[in-house]
């Protein structure tokens, strides 16, 4: 049987389950038009919002986060925060953007986001995290998720005490990374916390965490999840989906030279650019972008080097064709 299937979430039906998950300073339009145009995930996700940009700073500031392209598939909103007023608020104005799916983050786990009783703080809060998620689907008729992390080595305990409460609250779905949040990526995915949660609840287990080829991509479905989310992976290969569907069912995947990557990634910050206002914080994006691009490149760090120095996208553009060069 195959491990590629239809995943439904709610009221709705997707034609496979690997979607692409939020990635803060990542995940904005044109990064998901990228993954639109070389995969077809079940959806892509929106950088992780407060809700207190959306509720209380101009729509200037909220363009990066909240506009989608014309060329992109469903898109789920994520948002944060832990004020269930607050949250149904945003929820009602996310659903106007055109939001198809709406996500709490209870997972991040940043000091700053925590300090604010949100991300992955809510873990250690079910009945304040019950009160969210109601709020969230009080206030739209789109399907609401949860994305969570697990106790993983932490001692924590909480694993039990969420899949009481999320049987409870009902959302849509719930994504589960399988790490505790004081776990770095240094830590492998803990699988077996991923089918504690597959094998209590009674809406669909979303398995995220350390998949980047077929070998994970199948690890995690193995643990009976009804889907997985794609996360840094993707960064710099938008085909990577595309690429993974086609190995899992062994048909040939014919990728791009170093020459397209390369144009691809100068796609990329040229629509940044365009959506940020400034070519400046685009080209300075780019820095931090341009190492996931270069994967496959022998001389990336001479690469990110010269980076590093450029300030208009014009010199991003030379530095590229002296790197991104096809051989044979």
């Amino acid at each position: 049987m195959s491990l590629i299937k239809p995943l439904v979430i709610g009221h709705k039906e997707f034609p496979v389950n690997i979607i692409q998950g939020p990635l803060a300073g990542v995940s904005c339009a044109p990064f998901r038009k990228l993954i639109w145009r070389y995969s077809q995930p079940a959806f892509a996700c929106t950088e992780m919002i407060s809700c207190k940009t959306l509720l209380h700073k101009p729509i200037s500031e909220q363009r990066r986060f909240v506009e989608i392209d014309k060329a992109e598939g469903p898109v789920c909103f994520q948002l944060s925060s832990s004020d269930p007023r607050e949250l149904g608020e945003a929820t009602r104005l996310v659903t106007e953007y055109g939001a198809d799916i709406i996500d709490l983050n209870c997972g991040c786990p940043v000091k700053k986001i925590r300090k604010r009783g949100s991300g992955s703080k809510l873990l250690s809060y079910p009945e304040k995290l019950h009160a969210l998620i109601c709020a969230m689907k009080e206030n739209t008729h789109q399907p609401v998720t949860v994305k969570i992390r697990v106790d993983g080595g932490s001692g924590d305990g909480f694993n039990a005490q969420m899949a009481e409460m999320l049987n409870c609250a009902s959302p849509d779905a719930v994504i589960v990374h399988g790490r505790h949040y004081t776990e770095h990526y240094e830590t492998p995915c803990n699988y077996e916390e991923i089918r504690y949660f597959v094998e209590r609840l009674n809406m669909p287990v979303i398995g995220n965490g350390d998949i980047a080829c077929a070998d994970s991509l199948r690890a995690m479905l193995e643990t009976g999840c009804a889907g997985v989310m794609i996360a840094r992976a993707g960064v710099g290969q938008p085909w990577l989906i595309d690429r993974l569907i086609s190995e899992l069912a062994e048909q040939p995947f014919v990728g791009p030279t170093q020459a397209e990557i390369g144009e691809v990634f100068i796609e990329h910050i040229v629509a940044l650019s365009e959506l940020l206002g400034s070519e400046r914080f685009a080209v300075y994006q780019a820095r931090a972008l341009i190492k996931y691009y270069a994967r496959s490149i022998a001389r990336r760090a001479a690469l990110r080097e010269k980076a590093n120095v450029c300030n208009t996208i014009s010199e991003l553009e030379s530095v590229c064709a002296d790197f991104f060069v096809d051989h044979g």
